[in-house]
């Protein structure tokens, strides 16, 4: 993500720009593009500051999940060896919605929730004949 211009090169671009002299010049001057030039003067003409918007969306909003946290939390809390292919199959028949296996897994680890192997299942172990014997 991109960084917000600095505030004294935002204060010097309006100046120049509350001066006289047009955006596209103001611009050029400046080593901005036009349509910075002119979204700094649309914004203090609408709100009277040059302060950078905050970026990104706001936290627990990221994606078509959000608000779907509580029902996933829910059914890991009652079934906790559930899958994700289980766990997208209760939504598109519960909720209506269709998402990808990475994004529920996304979803579950921002809610604090985690996979951990457990002890009685098998590891993946060593094939074949175990090294050093002949």
């Amino acid at each position: 993500m991109g960084r917000a211009y600095s505030q004294d090169l935002r204060r010097r671009v309006f100046a120049y720009i509350a001066s006289g002299h047009s955006c596209r010049a103001a611009g050029r001057v400046f080593g901005v593009s036009a349509s910075t030039a002119i979204r700094l003067a649309a914004e203090h003409r609408q709100t009277g500051s040059l302060a950078p918007q905050r970026q990104g969306r706001a936290p627990g909003t990221a994606g078509k999940l959000a608000a779907h946290t509580a029902f996933l939390v829910e059914i890991v809390g009652a079934e906790p060896d559930i899958t994700l292919a289980e766990l997208a199959r209760a939504l598109a028949e519960t909720q209506g919605l269709t998402v990808q296996l990475s994004s529920i897994h996304r979803a579950l680890v921002r809610a604090g929730l985690s996979y951990k192997k457990r002890a009685d299942r098998a590891g993946a172990g060593t094939r074949g004949p175990q090294a050093g014997t002949a």
